[in-house]
Parts: C-alpha cells; sequence; structure tokens
C-alpha cells in the first residue's frame, strides 16, 4: 500500500482542492489491483477482462469521518481510516489569521477483505455477481467497526476488529547449550538412558516406556520451550451475520435505522424490513408489484430511513416522485405520507421525458428536514414540510439535451449518478460524464457553484462562479476548458466522454470534504 500526498493549500476562499489519492497493490490476488490514477493509454475494460473488478462501485463514510469504505465490482471491500489529529478549536479563518497550520484529513490504508464472491440461481438459471452495490455503515462497539454491505441479491453484516498477532519469538534458555529442538545438552544429560528419545520418543529396540528416567541435581537448565508473545495489531473482517433470499428483484439500496437496530433492503418492486440480530426473517413494508405485471408502471430506484426519526423513511420511484412513509400508520406501507413530485408542466412531451425523470438517488440532510434527488439532467432540494415542489433545482448537464438520442443509442441515458449533502447542510455535490463532479451551495441565496474533474489536476476544468447558478449552466458549460490548447465542453459538447464518468461519491459528514470514485481511482477533496 503506497499512500501519497498530491498538495495542500492554504486558502482563505472554500475551493475544493485534491487532498490525496490512494494507490493500492494486492499481492494476494492472482492479478495487479490498483486504486489509483491510470496511467496514459491504460484502460479500464468491460466485464470479463480483469481490470473490470477493481472499478469502485460503491463509497460511504461512517458517522464519525474517520473511516471509509469503498466497494467493488470483484465484491471486495476496501477500509481506509483517517489518521491525521485535529487539536485545534475554532473556525477555517481564525485558523488561519492566527496562523495556525492548518490539515486537511489524511486518509491511510486500513485492511480490505472479500466480501461477496459471484453465485449462480439454480432454480432461475440466473448469475449472481459479485458487484458490491451499496455499503452502509453500523454503530460501533467495544472497538470494532460494524458495516452491511449488498450485491443483486446477498446482504452481509461485517465486524472489523484489531486482533493481535501471537508469535513464537524466542526460546527460554541459549540456543548454544541445547541439542536440536527440545533435546538436552551433553552436560546435563548423563543420568539419562539412551532409549529415550527426544519430544517423549520411545526407543524402537526396547518397544517399552522409559522408566529409568530421572532429572540431574538442580534440573535441566538447558530444556528450550517456546515463548508465544503478542506483536502489533492486525485488523480481521469477520461476516455476522447473512440476509438472502428475501428480494425477487436487484437490490438497489439498504439503509440503517437511527434506532441502531433494523435496516431496510429495497429492490425494484419491494422494501424489506430487517432486525441486525435476525438473518432468517424480515417483513416486507413497501410491495409495489401489481396484480399482473402489464400493469406495471413504476419501480423503486432508492430508499433512504430518516436520519433521526425512526418510524419514518422516503424512498423514490422511476417516475420521479419520491414518497415519504410513516411504519406506525400501518405495517404494510401501501399508502404514503407525502409524496414529492415536480408538477406536471405544460406542452409536449418527448420519448426521453419519463427516462431523464427517474431518481437514481436520494440522501437526507443530516437533520432530516431536507432531502436531496438526483435524477439524469438535475440535483433537486426538497423540503419535507412542503410538498408542493423543490425549493431548488440545480442543471448538472443541461446541454446535454439535444444529445439524448445519442445517449439513449449507447444505454448512457440509464446511468445512475449518486449525490451526496454536506454535513451543515449548505452544499450539495453529485457526478457527471468526462468525470467531472459539481458542487452547488443549496444555502438560501447561495450563488456557490464548482466544477472539477476527478484526476491528479483538479482545477484543468475551473468554472468560474456566474451570477445565478443554481437555475441555469448554459453560460458555465461554454467556459469549461481542460488547459489552453484542448477544445472546452462546449454547448455541442465534443469534449465529453460518455465512457468515464464519476456516479459514486460521499461526503464527510462533519468537514467539507468530498470523496469521490472514478473507475478504479479513489480521489479525496477538501475545501
Amino acid at each position: 500500500m503506497a499512500y501519497h500526498m498530491i498538495f495542500r493549500f492554504r486558502q482563505p476562499r472554500r475551493r475544493f482542492e485534491l487532498a490525496s489519492q490512494f494507490v493500492m497493490s494486492d499481492q494476494s490476488r492472482a492479478k495487479k489491483s490498483v486504486f489509483g490514477e491510470r496511467s496514459a493509454g491504460e484502460e479500464v475494460q468491460e466485464a470479463g477482462v480483469s481490470s473490470a473488478v477493481d472499478i469502485i462501485s460503491a463509497i460511504e463514510f461512517d458517522n464519525s469521518g474517520n473511516h471509509l469504505a469503498t466497494g467493488d465490482r470483484g465484491g471486495r471491500v476496501v477500509l481506509f481510516e483517517r489518521t491525521d489529529t485535529n487539536n485545534s478549536s475554532g473556525t477555517r479563518r481564525e485558523l488561519e489569521e492566527a496562523d495556525y497550520p492548518l490539515r486537511h484529513p489524511e486518509f491511510r490504508y486500513k485492511t480490505e477483505f472479500q466480501s461477496h464472491d459471484p453465485e449462480f440461481d439454480y432454480l432461475k438459471s440466473l448469475e449472481i455477481e459479485e458487484k458490491i452495490n451499496k455499503i452502509r455503515w453500523c454503530q460501533t462497539a467495544n472497538g470494532a467497526l460494524f458495516l452491511l454491505s449488498t450485491n443483486d441479491k446477498t446482504i452481509k453484516f461485517w465486524k472489523v476488529q484489531d486482533k493481535k498477532i501471537k508469535k513464537i519469538c524466542d526460546m527460554n534458555s541459549d540456543p548454544s547449550r541445547a541439542i536440536g529442538n527440545g533435546t538436552i545438552a551433553s552436560s546435563s544429560n548423563s543420568n539419562i538412558t539412551s532409549s529415550c528419545l527426544v519430544n517423549g520418543g520411545v526407543s524402537e529396540v526396547n518397544n517399552s516406556l522409559c522408566t529409568d528416567f530421572s532429572l540431574p541435581p538442580g534440573g535441566i537448565s538447558s530444556l528450550r520451550l517456546p515463548v508465544v508473545t503478542s506483536h502489533e495489531s492486525s485488523p480481521m473482517a469477520r461476516c455476522r451475520r447473512v440476509y438472502a433470499h428475501a428480494h425477487d428483484y436487484h437490490i438497489n439500496s439498504i439503509s440503517n435505522n437511527s434506532d441502531g437496530e433494523t435496516f431496510i433492503s429495497a429492490d425494484d418492486l419491494r422494501i424489506n424490513l430487517w432486525n441486525l440480530e435476525i438473518s432468517n426473517q424480515s417483513f416486507n413494508i413497501v410491495d409495489v408489484k401489481p396484480a399482473k405485471m402489464e400493469d406495471l408502471s413504476e419501480v423503486i430506484t432508492s430508499a433512504e430511513f430518516h436520519p433521526t426519526h425512526c418510524n419514518m423513511l422516503a424512498y423514490s420511484s422511476s417516475k420521479g416522485s419520491i414518497r415519504l412513509i410513516d411504519l406506525r400508520q400501518s405495517a404494510l406501507c401501501d399508502s404514503h405520507s407525502k409524496l414529492f413530485e415536480e408538477p406536471e408542466q405544460a406542452g409536449p412531451k418527448s420519448f426521453f421525458t419519463e427516462i431523464i425523470a427517474s431518481v437514481s438517488d436520494i440522501k437526507f440532510a443530516k437533520e432530516g428536514r431536507y432531502l436531496l434527488s438526483r435524477d439524469y439532467m438535475t440535483l433537486k432540494l426538497w423540503d419535507i414540510n412542503m410538498d408542493a415542489g423543490p425549493v431548488a433545482t440545480f442543471q448538472v448537464h443541461e446541454y446535454l439535451k439535444p444529445k439524448l438520442c445519442d445517449l439513449y443509442e449507447n444505454d448512457s441515458i440509464f446511468d445512475k449518478f449518486e449525490c451526496c449533502i454536506s454535513g451543515n447542510g449548505l452544499r450539495a455535490a453529485t457526478g457527471s460524464y468526462s468525470n467531472l463532479f459539481r458542487v452547488f451551495g443549496v444555502a438560501p441565496g447561495s450563488t456557490e457553484t464548482a466544477t472539477l474533474e476527478a484526476s491528479r489536476n483538479p482545477m484543468r476544468r475551473h468554472v468560474p462562479i456566474p451570477s445565478r447558478p443554481s437555475r441555469t449552466l448554459s453560460s458555465i458549460t461554454r467556459v469549461v476548458s481542460r488547459g489552453s490548447e484542448s477544445p472546452g465542453v462546449d454547448g455541442n459538447t465534443n469534449a465529453l466522454d460518455y465512457t468515464t464518468k464519476l456516479l459514486h461519491l460521499a461526503w464527510h459528514p462533519n468537514e467539507n470534504s468530498i470523496a469521490c470514485a472514478a473507475a478504479n481511482s479513489l480521489y479525496m477533496y477538501y475545501a
């Protein structure tokens, strides 16, 4: 494991800079696994080629922000831990004025384990790939870390704890005074008969037990015994429980409850409620499957528990709506408490209207009042106390609208981009193509916006702050550039690379730090 610090800035303005990049090689695997930027000409190929399993498919901070977990298409979960210590107090500006040495978050590789393996469902003749779809951290206990990981069908509950490695480091006597392992030096074995062998063996000639064994006066000082000592600790992962055979369709979401005892798992048509201690039983709380599959009009795309109210959860659908349900109303939540959807706009609808309206991810803000959602074209902020419409809409890549036919032909229109919101609820971020990600200020009246590229030089694609960034980005996209010589991303989107997309990212719960995954690379940004 090699940990490379790229650079660090001390700037009074809130600008995201690349903090660190992780490069890791796994000697235990037959192939070389790398978390780092690809060299020139190196490509991450599609499934069936060994490098495809290294593509990161899930990323998540724990509640403290001291640990970061990533999952990949190969079924591995890799954990990173924070190494820097922050002994200072005060705001960033106060520390800068006091000339206090600011430090950005520093993470290092902790451990990794194989969470899921490829399986085959013989009843359905269906191959179940090992790709990690979601990772969620659970409450820590007794110094151990707990997390949930899932692929398309099976959820696993993991415990990661540091174990002391015990080794035989020395013997209890000087080796020069002994002969062999456990034999006795010639100066001390004059009274021992030759029929007794090493380690209690018996001579084949006598074929009987040795009965005339006697210790010399003062005992045998040169008898060698191993000494077991505890050396450094090493993190060990152990699967505590397996939650299987509860979903007929692919699992797209898992979410922990604030009570610390239950969690939900969602597939296309159902949401199940689990108890962490019970792996062979779950309760179906949402079922949108119609009596006839021909009548199916929408599917569940994401589900999330409320961060503070254990009885509330939200789930999104492929029609662009978000439903808030209360578990206290009924055991099977067929009806919702609130429905969040954008008012239907007048005018003709195209073939792509419903496709781009599908919500790919939802996230609650830390305090629980606001809800962030991402569809293909926009990022929306909702107030759960107001169901008339979103309180803010941010255009992520409005310039792609003329290219929807091409995006449909290459299936890019079905890409599922995740979103995240800062711990203080003032900023939100989501990904785009060409390994770009957008950061928006979501506070009332905020005009903050930034476009960065997940690379060693994130400011190659720098976007100045316009006057009204939260409503239109047509003026922004014309000035995004990659250096002075290469063409920028203009209205024709000539410079966009649809094969490189930033789907997964996570915001640190307490600081302005973002971890994002681009193919098999993991990048950390801080403000």
